[in-house]
């Protein structure tokens, strides 16, 4: 199956904020929104970025766009004077990393194994916009590792295949916040990520996998969205099977992707469509995905 590039899932995340062709970065703000202790959440053009504080300097999660690049390292300034230790990266698309290219001159870049390779197989390929060496992550693993950072154990976890082929969810112990990468779309209809390995069958076992983690005080930083709880992701969780369920059976019934996006879901999940995943393309996900 031909795997999207660089360009493709850069292309994808446009959508997000805007629908026009090019986003404006210059009047892009990087917000900072405190998660709990010394962890934050930077909303910018893109995925969500975590970030630690403290006396060893800082730990970021995710970089959004190279062209934000200065306006992140502003707002990290605004939070530690310390110097950029690592950068974890929770999945491929460029919306999420795209900013390695640039950080990836002074800091450790920390991926599983799988974000690498393909990274690297963009550039070998000569995919337009794939990222040069200085991008692709250094240190990679295959299940899960730890790094020890600001007094606190911050344990990175592979997930089973769902959204795409290289996800990670990062859990600051101490803390108690969760960043879960693009395994949570807060109150909005997600993507997956077919022809990177993603599955609609393997997303929702993620997503029940990960919700079966939480406790209570949980903080949780999503891919997209405003910080959320366990009830925000009880919420998605619920959607992701009705929704899906519709659509099985519709196919069964014989109807046709056309077909099935003229019924629709129904009133209940109107306001989890936006500009990127309205309706029809989640639909047209779930149905690709189970008659491929």
């Amino acid at each position: 199956m031909k795997k999207l590039s660089i360009l493709a899932l850069s292309v994808f995340i446009l959508s997000i904020t805007t629908v026009t062709a090019q986003p404006d970065f210059d009047n892009v703000e990087i917000k900072v929104i405190p998660a709990a202790g010394d962890i934050y959440m930077l909303e910018g053009y893109g995925g969500n970025i975590g970030v630690s504080v403290g006396d060893d300097g800082i730990l970021m999660i995710d970089d959004q766009f190279a062209p934000l690049a200065d306006k992140i390292k502003a707002a990290l300034k605004g939070l530690n004077q310390g110097k950029l230790k690592f950068i974890l990266n929770t999945h491929v698309h460029g919306d999420h990393v795209g900013g390695n290219s640039i950080f990836g001159k002074e800091t450790t870049i920390i991926a599983h194994q799988n974000i690498r390779k393909r990274m690297v197989d963009d550039f070998n390929n000569k995919e337009e916009n794939a990222q040069g060496s200085v991008g692709w992550p250094v240190i990679t693993f295959e299940s899960s590792l730890s790094v020890h950072f600001n007094s606190e154990e911050i344990e990175v976890i592979h997930m089973p295949v769902g959204y795409t082929d290289g996800d990670a969810v990062v859990y600051f112990k101490s803390s108690n916040v969760l960043h879960t990468g693009d395994h949570l779309f807060n109150g909005m209809f997600p993507f997956i990520d077919l022809e990177s390995g993603g599955t609609v069958d393997g997303y929702i076992k993620n997503v029940e996998l990960i919700i079966s983690k939480l406790n209570d005080s949980m903080v949780i930083i999503p891919g997209h969205g405003p910080l959320a709880n366990g009830d925000d992701f009880d919420k998605f969780l619920d959607m992701l099977k009705n929704t899906t369920k519709i659509v099985k059976d519709h196919i069964t019934d014989g109807k046709s992707s056309d077909e099935i996006v003229a019924l629709g879901l129904g009133d209940k999940w109107e306001d989890w469509s936006w500009a990127f995943i309205p309706t029809k393309r989640w639909i047209e996900t779930i149905y690709n995905d189970y008659t491929k």
